[in-house]
């Protein structure tokens, strides 16, 4: 998996177009073998960007029946940092229930998870994947895909910055040669304990070179900050 991560991220890299970035979200799709990927950005004034696999009319209808409002994925994820689990949430309004069963009707997955992303300059989006299964084998799957799911999430936005004038993103920020090595070794998978032994530190020091580099960056969590080094090719793996 690690080897086709690698391949994903540098074909986002790649994209100079947002036709292109549209393209990467079908190959995406695919790459993670979903129903449907979604990645949906609103900018600080207001500007919005999607590119979809759903299907068109589903699209039409959502926004025309302004079903945002009432889309329990879209508030939990304007409340709260962390990936959206749909089947976590409280289906139980009969609004909530009515817009499932279309959503259902309409091709939509009845499993699904969905990524909040704050950006810079008030830009706020949503990248999401989602499928038809029990709750056994979605399980499953997110265990053995979240991570890279998070990381692809914040590559797909930070390309989406690049190419909006308006939220373009600022140069990236120099890290310290310990933060850096701090932020490699959790990107190639180790503890928090194991980083820490290999640079022969205390996980507290450790601690400390990681917050300092997640400030620097601006990033929500550690799992972001490591995302964000990898985009500005600050680390490499």
């Amino acid at each position: 998996m690690q080897q086709r991560l690698d391949d994903i991220i540098d074909t986002i890299r790649q994209v100079d177009t947002r036709e292109a970035l549209g393209d990467t979200i079908v190959g995406l799709r695919d790459s993670f073998e979903v129903e449907h990927l979604v990645y949906h950005s609103v900018n600080g004034e207001g500007v919005e960007y999607a590119s979809s696999t759903y299907p068109d009319n589903w699209v039409t209808h959502y926004l025309g029946e302004g079903y945002s409002r009432i889309d329990p994925v879209v508030q939990a994820s304007l409340r709260q940092f962390a990936p959206v689990e749909w089947h976590m949430l409280d289906w139980s309004v009969k609004s909530a229930r009515s817009f499932l069963g279309e959503a259902t009707d309409a091709g939509i997955g009845n499993q699904g998870l969905s990524m909040p992303i704050r950006g810079p300059k008030g830009q706020f989006a949503l990248f999401t994947v989602c499928d038809r299964a029990s709750n056994d084998r979605w399980d499953t799957y997110r265990a053995e895909h979240a991570a890279n799911l998070i990381n692809v999430a914040h590559f797909v936005n930070q390309k989406a910055l690049d190419l909006d004038p308006v939220t373009k993103a600022d140069p990236a920020p120099k890290l310290s040669p310990r933060e850096i090595d701090a932020l490699t070794l959790l990107a190639i998978g180790l503890s928090r304990g194991r980083a820490a032994e290999t640079l022969s530190i205390s996980e507290h020091t450790l601690r400390v070179y990681i917050e300092g580099a997640r400030f620097k960056l601006g990033a929500q969590n550690t799992t972001h900050a490591v995302a964000l080094a990898l985009t500005h090719e600050l680390i490499s793996i």
